[in-house]
């Protein structure tokens, strides 16, 4: 096992990419050639050194404290292994990552999980807009994994999300599932208005809505096992992060119709 611990020496004043910072990047690398690594993105060309105090060994665990909303990229395109950040973390968490855990103890910024293909995330505090959403000469967002927030998130989580699992404990901002393909995103707090919006397929499970799209359309009282089943599988592979059962009926609404209208927002019946 093993691992290394970065701890942040001061405020570095300017944003960092922190990409290169995880257990399968750092692998085979002595401390002196770490601490040697540009982080930094303006013209002073901050290194790991310059921002970190480096201690331990290369393993299978990277630890960062405290964590500041400027560490960006933090998990980005890991495959294996475990980065814990003990605070806060910037925009593009977890991009295009396809394994191993992230673990962010306080809150992250826009675009977490951007392109993810595997592994799972989870956030301690809340999350910024555009969660699991799609970048400019990307074809999808989301494409894998599981995502877990206990707070709430921004505006147009899984925007051209194709798979996956993304878990709120608290709600989600305006436009949650915008031009959905596949997936599941499931918020224990409700959804903000307007979910769904042209949204192909995939599944929104919550317990309210604040403002459907006139496009969505109210398909009754359904018992569906498929909803019982996806509980089951997320206690088992979560544990205490997984939602709470949904009850045994539910509404069923399906759209955006003003697509191909195969999506469909769960709600617990009346």
């Amino acid at each position: 096992m093993g691992g290394l611990s970065f701890r942040l020496k001061a405020a570095p004043g300017e944003r960092l990419d922190i990409r290169a910072l995880t257990p399968g990047r750092l692998r085979g690398l002595a401390n002196a050639e770490i601490s040697a690594l540009v982080i930094g993105g303006s013209k002073r060309h901050l290194t790991v050194g310059d921002v970190f105090e480096v201690a331990g060994d290369a393993g299978d665990t990277v630890t960062i404290q405290p964590g500041v909303a400027t560490l960006d990229f933090a998990a980005a395109e890991m495959d294996s292994g475990t980065l814990i950040i003990d605070g806060n973390a910037g925009a593009y968490a977890g991009r295009k990552m396809r394994g191993g855990n992230l673990e962010v103890r306080g809150n992250a910024g826009n675009y977490l999980a951007s392109g993810m293909a595997g592994g799972l995330i989870h956030i301690g505090g809340s999350a910024g807009d555009n969660l699991g959403g799609i970048l400019a000469g990307d074809r999808f967002g989301m494409i894998g994994g599981t995502v877990v927030i206990s707070g709430s998130i921004g505006a147009r989580a899984g925007d051209k999300m194709r798979r996956g699992t993304v878990i709120v404990k608290g709600k989600t901002g305006e436009g949650a599932g915008t031009r959905m393909i596949g997936g599941t995103i499931w918020a224990e707090g409700g959804f903000g208005p307007a979910p769904g919006y042209m949204m192909r397929r995939g599944t929104l499970i919550g317990s309210t809505v604040e403002r459907l799209l006139p496009t969505f359309v109210d398909c009754g009282r359904h018992d569906l096992l498929i909803v019982r089943i996806l509980s089951r599988h997320l206690k088992a592979t979560l544990g205490d992060l997984a939602p709470k059962p949904m009850p045994l009926f539910v509404q069923r609404i399906a759209g955006d119709m003003a697509t191909i209208g195969k999506g469909e927002i769960l709600l617990p019946a009346d």
